[in-house]
């Protein structure tokens, strides 16, 4: 593709000739079953790849020959709205790797059902890539698929390897927990469980003396009510 795109190319560009004549809801609703974009972060992000040049990818061209580059898109777009879409799909790609790479290193898939998502996932990938009018060399192709499958492997040993260290902390934790407490743990652990308020020490009777001698300790301490109350009345009764 030329630095600067033109007229020209728009005339000759040849994607997405497959879904000519089709309405955007109805490429949408194709699109949504199967994959999180939209019809228009579809066609956007693919002419930003069809599109780009040294300083990136031609947005104010992208907009303004938008319905001749595309069939089911109707208008034009400025450059800030093929930013936009070309932003929602990068970000939507991003959030679905992610979602996929949880699955695969939390341990909820097994390596069978992670093979078959893969494989679903690039029968629908190079689905698009045809009805978009887009060829793979087939070298290519199965270089993808190679690196991807490696990618995976490692990735799924990885998560075999953190999820083995966890459960080995996890058990040893669990067995520090379970130890019996030693001498004068138990007296010490239950005086900080129950401990005295503070300026009240001196209240606390003494086990060893007698038991006279705490009861009458412990009647002192006791106010008299009737010599401390006040006469009916307040002191305006007096």
């Amino acid at each position: 593709m030329q630095d600067r795109a033109g007229t020209g190319d728009a005339q000759k560009y040849q994607k997405f000739k497959k879904v000519d004549g089709a309405t955007y809801e109805k490429v949408n609703t194709f699109l949504r079953k199967r994959t999180y974009v939209t019809a228009r972060e579809w066609a956007i992000a693919r002419l930003c790849a069809d599109f780009k040049t040294t300083g990136g990818s031609e947005m104010t061209f992208i907009g303004e020959h938008l319905p001749e580059l595309v069939p089911f898109m109707t208008d034009t777009y400025t450059p800030q709205a093929v930013n936009q879409a070309r932003s929602a799909f990068k970000r939507k790609v991003k959030k679905a790797g992610a979602t996929f790479f949880y699955g695969a290193m939390c341990g909820f898939f097994t390596a069978e059902e992670l093979d078959d998502i893969l494989f679903e996932a690039s029968e629908v990938a190079k689905f698009l890539l045809e009805v978009e009018g887009t060829s793979l060399d087939i070298d290519e192709e199965i270089s993808i698929e190679d690196r991807i499958t490696d990618v995976m492997r490692n990735v799924a040993e990885s998560a075999a390897k953190l999820r083995r260290s966890r459960e080995s902390g996890e058990e040893q934790e669990g067995a520090v927990h379970d130890e019996p407490a030693g001498p004068g743990e138990d007296q010490a652990g239950s005086e900080e469980r129950n401990p005295v308020p503070e300026g009240q020490e001196g209240d606390v009777p003494d086990p060893g003396a007698p038991v006279e001698v705490q009861a009458r300790e412990t009647s002192a301490e006791v106010p008299d009510q009737d010599r401390e109350a006040g006469p009916p009345g307040g002191e305006g009764g007096a």
